[in-house]
């Protein structure tokens, strides 16, 4: 069997070495002419971080990326509505990691070139089209530098790892559309800061209509460490406006970005000064889609943000690509038939993916911030009068388990 992937983002990468690792054979096509290090910070939570650190990544992980040891929400005037340990600070086996996102696609981009060899991944290859028949699929790439001539590749599955406006996804639901948009814009930014509380720590402050989001995302050196910040702000109804294009290469102005960074407190932080001093600002739109009823057709399947693009809530978009990885280089080295393989992928993925999409519309865990501000949106002084711990416990736990990393898999004493 030769397995074909189109794109090599984070899942297509972590695709390639789960396959390799059963030895498969991987075909990788990129569309951009080169793997750059794009945007800035995400977060990989425990049960995605398991399945790289299997791949024997962790150690390159923790040179470039922070362990994350708390998460706190707050109100938009910074009180404090919950606040729990994340990774091994919790008990799991493995942390969570908030680390920017090139720099973790480079890791395991660097892992496939070292295990499957250097031309193991073709860039400047964007996917066209496909055919299949009894025996295979045949894909279509086009070349994306100038005067280059494309490509036609055979093999016996075509996985579409391509992002949010996925080719295979588009020849598979024709009429399906522009993602959907509820009308927030995000800001987002990095720069090296003075190291905030205990350099390990992340706040998100404010609910799903206007939200800021600050964490480190590399270790420090010599007091400073890269910052990673993001604004979220409802500014259209997404019901009448389309979304504006959501490209990394859209960069945005301060005087656009600081007056609504101002909105927002978190103790400790001078939101102000660290806004102005991010030398590049990107904007895009908070979007996804609609989850599907199939991702299969054939010898030919959907994975990552091909197939479930999600909001960014809840630390959920590159983890469940990674789990979609696992989950289907462990069928295809099981089953009889690709086919079977895939179908065997689709069940067990699919649901839990739809899951996630529709719990993140409504807010995913930081819904506890929107409904401490809509009881309370003057400030409080008592929390629990607001909204009692055990409801605040149930909205935040309830996501965790949703969204499958709630599980403590080890002992405080079995940390690292």
């Amino acid at each position: 069997m030769t397995v074909i992937i189109a794109g090599a983002g984070i899942g297509g990468l972590t695709t390639a070495l789960m396959l390799h690792a059963r030895g498969i054979p991987v075909r990788l096509y990129e569309a951009a002419r080169d793997v750059r290090e794009v945007g800035v910070g995400i977060n990989v939570l425990p049960h995605a971080i398991r399945e790289l650190a299997d791949l024997g990544l962790l150690d390159a992980l923790d040179k470039v990326g922070v362990r994350t040891r708390k998460l706190s929400y707050l109100t938009r005037q910074g009180q404090e509505v919950w606040s729990e340990l994340r990774g091994v600070h919790a008990g799991h086996e493995v942390p969570q990691f908030s680390i920017h996102r090139g720099r973790l696609q480079k890791v395991i981009h660097d892992a496939v070139l070292a295990r499957l060899g250097a031309d193991a991944i073709r860039t400047g290859r964007r996917l066209e089209g496909f055919i299949q028949d009894d025996g295979g699929v045949t894909a279509q790439f086009s070349d994306t530098r100038l005067g280059g001539a494309g490509e036609t590749v055979r093999g016996e599955v075509l996985i579409c790892a391509d992002g949010i406006h996925s080719v295979g996804r588009r020849s598979f639901y024709p009429a399906e559309g522009a993602p959907s948009w509820q009308g927030v814009v995000m800001w987002r930014g990095a720069t090296e800061w003075p190291v905030w509380e205990d350099g390990e720590s992340m706040a998100i402050g404010g609910g799903l209509g206007g939200k800021f989001v600050l964490y480190p995302i590399a270790p420090p050196v010599k007091g400073k460490q890269l910052m990673n910040w993001v604004v979220n702000i409802r500014i259209k109804d997404g019901d009448q406006s389309p979304p504006p294009p959501d490209s990394w290469s859209r960069q945005a102005s301060l005087a656009a970005v600081l007056p609504h960074a101002l909105r927002f407190h978190v103790p400790g932080m001078d939101i102000g000064g660290l806004v102005q001093k991010t030398p590049a600002i990107f904007e895009y739109p908070m979007a996804d889609r609609d989850p599907l009823p199939r991702w299969t057709f054939g010898r030919v399947t959907l994975l990552g943000d091909a197939a479930h693009p999600m909001y960014p809530v809840g630390s959920n978009g590159a983890s469940q690509a990674i789990l979609d990885a696992r989950c289907l280089a462990d069928a295809l080295a099981r089953a009889e038939h690709p086919r079977a393989a895939l179908w065997a992928y689709e069940k067990e993925r699919l649901p839990k993916t739809a899951e996630v999409v529709r719990t993140n519309r409504v807010g995913g865990p930081e819904r506890v911030i929107d409904e401490v501000e809509k009881r309370a949106p003057a400030g409080f002084r008592d929390i629990d009068q607001v909204l009692c711990h055990a409801d605040r416990k149930a909205i935040v736990g309830g996501y965790a388990s949703m969204a499958g990393f709630s599980r403590v898999t080890a002992p405080p004493a079995a940390r690292r």
